[in-house]
């Protein structure tokens, strides 16, 4: 039965055949002795809210894949690299929820994790507007193609409410917190296209961007080469050894060739030019099960830890 279930293209680990899965929804025993819950299921929107939240209450640290909190003026959506310091609202969240401990960090949207990385490089050139379509794998599903048939060949130009989080998302990424809660950037103006390939692992995504302050093309790329986070001096187990890697190939990001970058956690770019309707143009690429899910989570997690908050 649980061969059946296993969507990985390696082979199922011995040891995980075995494992007993308790039911998530009893909470009060699930919480027992737990400090750091990962969510990721699939629910109701206000049922997912109340699943993190009780488990919150419970003083258990919930670093949460699912997109019902994302949007939360109190909750953080955290990219490692980028926005760390919205951890800062941990305690504001902590008085609403009336706890010590427990509290909910919310991992963005798969869709975003290649484009907002390397606009967040060039954000001080005043990002005004955003064009971007993505060109997502099929596992950002939960699905392969042995039980998804209809994608062989096929490309499906529509993928249920990713366009409206990926024109919003990042809005909250490049927000403020105001002290009390996050308030939204109010730019750039974000117009995007998602749309599903039959690629089993990898986001691809081209863009156009025009800004404020237009940039030499030289400028862009250096910003991109040097690119340096704060969350480096951590050192982070699951951390790239390089954010953001410029590929001055032609024909680079390659989705098959690119997409495992250290370990799946690394941004690709390439094909940086200038566009005839805004500045420029470039092709990005992240892996999204690794960098825009699971790994994601997992990094995110280790960044709470390295900042002391979970105890």
């Amino acid at each position: 039965l649980m061969e059946n279930k296993w969507k990985l293209d390696i082979k199922m680990p011995e040891y995980t055949k075995d494992m007993i899965v308790e039911d998530a929804m009893d909470v009060k025993n699930v919480s027992n002795g737990v400090k750091l819950i990962f969510c990721a299921v699939n629910l109701d929107k206000q049922e997912l809210v109340a699943l993190e939240e009780a488990y919150a209450k419970e003083e258990v640290v919930v670093v949460s894949n699912n997109s019902a909190n994302r949007m939360k003026t109190d909750v953080p959506m955290i990219i490692p690299e980028i926005n760390a310091n919205h951890l800062d609202i941990v305690e504001t969240q902590r008085k609403r929820l009336g706890t010590k401990k427990g509290f909910i960090v919310v991992k963005p949207n798969c869709s975003i994790q290649s484009y907002v990385p390397a606009l967040n490089a060039l954000k001080d050139f005043g990002l005004e507007k955003v064009v971007v379509s993505t060109y997502q794998a099929i596992s950002g599903s939960g699905k392969n193609f042995s039980d998804w048939p209809e994608m062989v060949d096929n490309v499906i130009p529509f993928i249920s409410g990713e366009e409206a989080k990926s024109e919003l998302e990042p809005l909250k990424i490049w927000g403020t917190f105001d002290g009390k809660k996050f308030v939204n950037a109010s730019e750039p103006i974000i117009s995007a296209q998602c749309i599903r390939v039959p690629v089993l692992d990898g986001h691809l995504a081209t863009v156009s961007v025009k800004f404020k302050e237009k940039p030499s093309k030289e400028e862009i790329i250096k910003r991109w080469k040097e690119y340096r986070s704060e969350i480096e001096k951590y050192q982070l187990p699951l951390s790239p050894n390089k954010f953001l890697t410029y590929f001055e190939e032609e024909n680079r990001p390659q989705t098959k060739l690119d997409r495992d970058l250290y370990n799946g956690m690394g941004i690709s770019i390439g094909r940086l030019r200038e566009d005839n309707i805004y500045d420029y143009k470039f092709v990005c690429l992240s892996h999204n099960t690794l960098r825009g899910a699971a790994g994601g989570a997992l990094l995110g997690a280790e960044l709470l830890k390295a900042k002391g908050l979970l105890d």
